[in-house]
């Protein structure tokens, strides 16, 4: 199975952006000049036909800044104060932008209840179904002013783990985290040299959860281990996902363009589709072994 094939007619894409894609590693501050590119990358998706969804982090950093703190909060009033003050900030740069080449954005504050509640999952689903009809790009992000669970890395975890809940909520085709990293590596490459890269994943097993590392940026709340989390909830609902590296943010049109970019976990349907091609195969190998063997 070629991954061109399951990449170039996506219709409707999640794209996470992590804190430390859209701003300044030494300052903390909005990369205006990436963030413009990124939305110039979206619009040109939605030029295409495609839909596109934003969950974007950065809230809590933004609010920070603003409110002139020279620390991370450290408590859980801290950051839900900062948050509050990020997201209204944020947003206003979103809009900014887009508004720039005339496309309307919706601000979507959800919390664990919005997916995992029937009645509130319904509504929301309903929300962003309308949103798609109105050509309408939702920007998407936890509601931390008021959410304990993401800021305390409690069950609902972050924005990796939220953007698959959006795909699995919005019925997605793909889900792409823009990261600080490649992809999936066997172990952490910045610590050991011999890492090998991992290009494609099929099914996720209990040897894959384990390569998965921590935090590996002190800007975000994620590392590997959520990312993990996020592919097993998307490629379960019928979404396939990408891992990219944020720092280049025209990977998007290359991940889009099906090029050989950052790991692609594979769901479930293209799962057992590469299973049956490779079927044949194996059988043929084991029958040649047989044969070898009876030599």
């Amino acid at each position: 199975m070629d991954r061109k094939d399951i990449l170039l007619n996506k219709q409707r894409i999640v794209i996470k952006v992590g804190t430390s894609t859209i701003t300044y590693e030494e300052t903390g501050n909005i990369n205006l000049e990436k963030l413009e590119k990124f939305v110039r990358i979206l619009i040109n998706l939605r030029n295409k036909g495609k839909e596109v969804i934003v969950v974007s982090s950065g809230a809590v950093g933004v609010g920070k800044n603003a409110l002139g703190m020279d620390r991370r909060p450290q408590t859980e009033s801290e950051k839900q104060a900062c948050a509050a003050v990020g997201q209204g900030k944020l947003m206003m740069i979103y809009e900014k932008l887009f508004n720039e080449y005339g496309q309307l954005t919706a601000q979507v504050l959800l919390t664990k209840e919005s997916v995992t509640n029937a009645k509130c999952r319904k509504n929301a689903k309903q929300t962003f179904d309308e949103l798609f009809k109105m050509q309408v790009v939702p920007i998407v992000n936890e509601n931390d002013a008021i959410s304990v669970d993401e800021l305390s890395y409690g069950n609902f975890g972050d924005n990796d783990t939220l953007a698959a809940y959006v795909s699995r909520l919005v019925d997605a085709d793909l889900l792409i985290l823009m990261s600080d990293i490649d992809g999936l590596y066997t172990d952490d490459p910045r610590k050991n040299p011999n890492a090998r890269f991992i290009h494609t994943v099929g099914k996720i097993g209990r040897g894959l959860e384990n390569m998965a590392k921590g935090a590996s940026s002190d800007c975000g709340t994620g590392g590997m281990a959520t990312k993990i989390k996020a592919a097993k909830i998307a490629t379960a609902a019928g979404a396939d996902m990408i891992i990219a590296n944020g720092d280049n943010i025209y990977s998007i049109n290359d991940v889009m363009n099906g090029k050989k970019v950052g790991t692609l976990f594979l769901s479930e349907q293209h799962q057992k589709e590469m299973a049956e091609e490779v079927a044949p195969e194996r059988a043929e190998f084991r029958r040649q072994a047989k044969r070898e063997k009876k030599v």
